[in-house]
């Protein structure tokens, strides 16, 4: 934590008289749409290899909402609670101050951003959302494994985070949506979408190896599809706990083109 501090107070330093010469510049917001384990943070980093695009964070998850100044309001325990007021005006303030300002596109990808778009349009403009959801069942395996919830507490959770998405898709405007699915199995052609939705982001590299892309280890791997593994670590109780929730919400899912795995 103290080593990560530190990064954050050197970055802020090294962007203060760039920031200070661009900061009238106008600039285009983009916005991440996605829950947790869905796929955000490696689409982040693929956005993130444009020359013309600066992420307000770098470390871990990518998230602007746990930088050191606004985290104690942005990433508390309640931060899924849509009563939780945000100081959009102060977030905003601190977050330029991370973004590199000569940059075209400024990118966020706070989770939470998911519950939060009527605040966020009537802060930040020009602005841009990329909607994100991932087979509901690998979202469950990464929400009891890396929280340690239990199926039940991870289905209820998934479904809230679908329920938001279809309302974000169905009221936001200039809103980009593809799956985590069609990220990794089509993923020239989510590159060519996303470049027509924000031809700033020209010669984007989706080669790479990723960090973000793999639940394994820390080591970094090629763009390839991982739900298959995550949902075979589902026990067939876990999976039939899931269903309890997932089948009173079969509608909802698919509205995003999945389906109830038989238990």
């Amino acid at each position: 934590m103290y080593k990560r501090n530190i990064y954050y107070s050197i970055l802020k330093h090294f962007r203060k008289i760039p920031n200070y010469f661009f900061r009238n510049k106008k600039h285009k917001f983009l916005f991440i749409l996605s829950p947790p384990y869905c796929g955000s943070t490696l689409l982040n980093e693929i956005i993130s290899t444009s020359k013309n695009v600066s992420s307000n964070n770098y470390l871990n998850t990518r998230e602007g909402q746990t930088l050191p100044e606004v985290k104690q309001f942005m990433f508390k325990k309640n931060r899924w609670d849509p009563e939780n007021k945000i100081p959009w005006k102060n977030v905003k303030q601190i977050w330029m101050k991370y973004w590199d300002l000569s940059k075209d596109i400024l990118l966020d990808k706070s989770t939470t951003n998911i519950l939060r778009c009527k605040e966020i349009n009537n802060h930040f403009n020009p602005l841009q959302y990329i909607c994100l959801v991932r087979n509901p069942y690998a979202q469950c395996e990464g929400i009891i494994r890396r929280n340690n919830k239990d199926p039940f507490t991870a289905a209820n959770f998934v479904i809230k985070c679908l329920k938001l998405q279809k309302m974000n898709l169905e009221n936001q405007k200039n809103i980009l949506f593809f799956t985590y699915e069609d990220l990794c199995d089509k993923t020239e052609s989510v590159i060519k979408k996303i470049i027509k939705f924000v031809p700033e982001v020209e010669n984007l590299n989706a080669k790479l190896e990723f960090k973000a892309h793999n639940f394994k280890s820390s080591n970094k791997m090629h763009i390839v599809n991982l739900n298959n593994e995550k949902i075979s670590k589902l026990t067939k109780d876990q999976i039939k706990t899931i269903n309890k929730v997932f089948i009173l919400e079969e509608k909802l899912i698919k509205y995003f083109n999945y389906e109830i795995i038989k238990s």
